[in-house]
Order: structure tokens, then sequence, then C-alpha cells
């Protein structure tokens, strides 16, 4: 289970263009906490580290305790927009969303695949086609990632969204049959295994061919 993470943050009162560009010049952003059965609350938080959070920790389905000002709790969240400027790699806003213990939500979780798939060692190529799967389940039980072993796929095999084992009280939401990877020879291989078939067909086809006029000469000369 992922292990919960914090962040400070002061209210605001302020709103705005104008005021989001005064509070960003400060080195802080503007934040907005909602939820279900609660008022919106507009906040600041610091930029750096925020977006240092954000790098280190998956942020679709971390829990991060949002500590506003002196408040006696923290705000159990998630994250739910992160808005980032267009030309450089710097925060703009974030929208977290207060969560209920206990009340299940949905969340995207990322799969770690890991091993070397058996075709691998004969030629063949991982193929990933899902980096994330849907789940529900009460924020105490998200999981960190969701483990694939590829290692024992073989040219031609593929892995679907049914063949995983959830863990207790997590649902699984991502539609049964979407496959999550599969082991394929490369384009070119394939290519070229076609035209030798063919070749091979052709040739087999023009030997057929020759061998008549040699049966009728026979017969001509009886």
């Amino acid at each position: 289970m992922i292990a919960n993470t914090g962040l400070l943050a002061k209210r605001r009162t302020e709103t705005g263009k104008g005021a989001a560009r005064k509070i960003r010049a400060t080195g802080q952003i503007p934040a907005v906490i909602y939820g279900k059965d609660q008022e919106p609350i507009a906040l600041t938080v610091d930029a750096r580290e925020a977006l240092q959070l954000f790098h280190s920790i998956s942020v679709e389905n971390t829990i991060i305790n949002v500590q506003v000002d002196d408040d006696d709790e923290a705000l159990e969240t998630l994250v739910r927009e992160i808005q980032m400027h267009p030309f450089r790699p710097d925060l703009v806003h974030v929208d977290f969303y207060c969560i209920q213990r206990g009340v299940a939500m949905e969340v995207d979780v990322p799969i770690n695949y890991s091993g070397t798939p058996e075709g691998v060692k004969f030629g063949g190529v991982l193929e990933v086609i899902l980096h994330e799967l849907r789940v529900k389940s009460i924020p105490s039980k998200f999981p960190e990632s969701i483990e694939v072993d590829v290692s024992t796929l073989d040219i031609g095999d593929s892995i679907h969204a049914r063949d995983l084992q959830m863990e207790d009280e997590v649902e699984l939401l991502t539609d049964p049959v979407r496959t999550l990877c599969a082991v394929y020879l490369p384009k070119e291989e394939v290519v070229e295994e076609e035209e030798d078939l063919e070749l091979a067909e052709g040739e087999v086809e023009e030997g057929a061919e020759g061998d008549a006029p040699a049966a009728r000469d026979e017969d001509s000369d009886g």
C-alpha cells in the first residue's frame, strides 16, 4: 500500500488572473481543495516543493496530506488535476480532491512489468499496450502499482486484464478482455518469413509445371 505524504498549504482570499500572477511571482502557485459535501478551499502551495513531490510519487493514486495553515488535522487528498505552463516546466495550478475515509474510490494504478519474456530470447519483441489499470477500493487499500511478470511469455503469447489476481478489497474496473502486453516477432522478420514462404511455394509450382513437358515427350516417343 502507498504511504501517505505531506504538503503544506495556506489559505488565500484573492482570486482571478491578476492575483494568480502575483502568487506565482512569489514562488507559490494557486491551488484548490474540493470534495463531496465540502466547500472548496482556495490555497497557495510552494511551487518547487509541490513539483518535487509530484516527481517522486505516483500522482494518480498517492494520498497527499495537505496541512492547511495551523489546522488541527491535515486533509487527506488525491491530486485531480495538475496544470503546467505551456512553454516551461513550471506548475501553474493544482486541484486536490478531499477523500472520505472508508469510502471506495476509483483510481488509475500504474503497471510494473518485470522479467524478460522467453520469446524475446528467440527474436521476439515485448509490446506493452497498457501502462495503467483502473481499480476501485478504499483509499487505505490503494495499490502503489500492479506487478505483472512477463518472463513466461513466448512468441504469440499475451496477458489480458482478466489474467491478473487482485488484492483483497481491490476491484479491477478495466475491461477484462483488454490486452496488457504481448510478444510478437518484429515486422521485418514476419515480412521475410512471408516472402520466403511465397518463394518456396513459387519454386514448387514452377517445378510441377516443368515436369509436364517431359512426361509429354516420353508419351510422344512411345
